[in-house]
């Protein structure tokens, strides 16, 4: 039978490689908005709908921003969705791991 790892398990493991630390790094901010913004909407028990309706755009809109590969990101916008989730926006600009 095979051993199955837990995401967290693998993931450590994964990020001893350095390709892979480099390129998860580079995504990491945009999935954890996206796991934020998916999270905070499913406790309002909100569809993506939904929230587009209260943030005055598309519901395609909010689904490219869920996934993480929403190129043109404004922080107006994230403001919006924050506001329509009863969250507030965090930015925050760190030195680059050497």
């Amino acid at each position: 039978m095979m051993k199955t790892k837990r995401y967290d398990e693998l993931l450590q493991e994964e990020l001893h490689d350095e390709e892979f630390r480099r390129e998860y790094d580079a995504t990491a901010e945009d999935f954890e908005v996206s796991k934020e913004v998916i999270e905070l909407r499913t406790k309002a028990n909100m569809t993506q709908k939904e929230l587009a309706v209260r943030v005055g755009t598309s519901q395609p809109a909010i689904a490219r921003l869920e996934s993480g590969n929403y190129q043109n990101l404004s922080l107006a916008f994230l403001r919006r969705v924050a506001h329509a989730l009863g969250a507030k926006t965090e930015v925050h600009i760190r030195r680059a791991r050497m």
